[in-house]
Parts: C-alpha cells; structure tokens; sequence
C-alpha cells in the first residue's frame, strides 16, 4: 500500500496550468479593485458613524463620555452640509433626518461610484 503512482488511466493535475490566482497580472483590474474597495470602505464607516450617533442620541447617551463625544463630533463633521434642512419641533426625529439624509447618501453614492471604479 505504499505505492502512491496514479493508475494509467488517470490524468494528473498540472498545477501551473491556470497560474496563481492570488497573483495579480499587470493590467488585470487590481488597483482599480482596490481604489473601490476604499471608496466603498470610507463611505460605510461614515455611515456607521452616523447611523451609531442618531442610536446614541435616540438612546439619550451621556453626552459627557468622550466616546459619545467623539461620535457626536464625527457624525458633526461629516453631515455638516445637511444640519437643520429638517425643522421638527420633536428633537429624535430631527435628529434622525439630519444625520440619516447624509448616511443614506454616502452609502448610495459611495456604493455607486466604487462599482462604477471597479468596471474600469
């Protein structure tokens, strides 16, 4: 039973037939795969960080923890453009459309130019 020869019959498998699919060819796509995934990346995380601050607000975090305070100013800075497009007189509602405008938007356009940039 030692005898590990394939029978006549039988075809081996070349392994440099297909090459290495973990290796990248030049022109093949790669950095406009990566470029993507970076875009899509990016604009994710500027919606967690403002999908987490409209959850923290609605929860009534403590605004005097510095991690409330550090998602409150990233959520600020990010959705800049659109604070006090909504008016409401109930503060959790505005709150919600203001910062959730902005996730939405990242996420669509982010989504959208990052496949655009991975058919190049």
């Amino acid at each position: 039973m030692s005898n590990t020869e394939p029978l006549p019959d039988q075809r081996q498998y070349d392994f440099n037939q297909g090459g290495d699919p973990r290796r990248s060819r030049d022109g093949d796509g790669s950095a406009a795969r990566r470029a993507a995934l970076v875009i899509h990346t990016i604009a994710d995380i500027a919606a967690v960080f403002l999908g987490l601050w409209i959850l923290l607000y609605l929860l009534e975090a403590n605004r005097s923890n510095i991690f409330v305070e550090f998602v409150e100013g990233m959520a600020d800075w990010l959705a800049w453009w659109s604070q006090d497009i909504f008016t409401m007189d109930t503060d959790g509602l505005r709150v919600l459309l203001n910062y959730g405008l902005p996730a939405v938007i990242y996420l669509l356009v982010g989504h959208g130019v990052s496949s655009r940039v991975r058919r190049l």
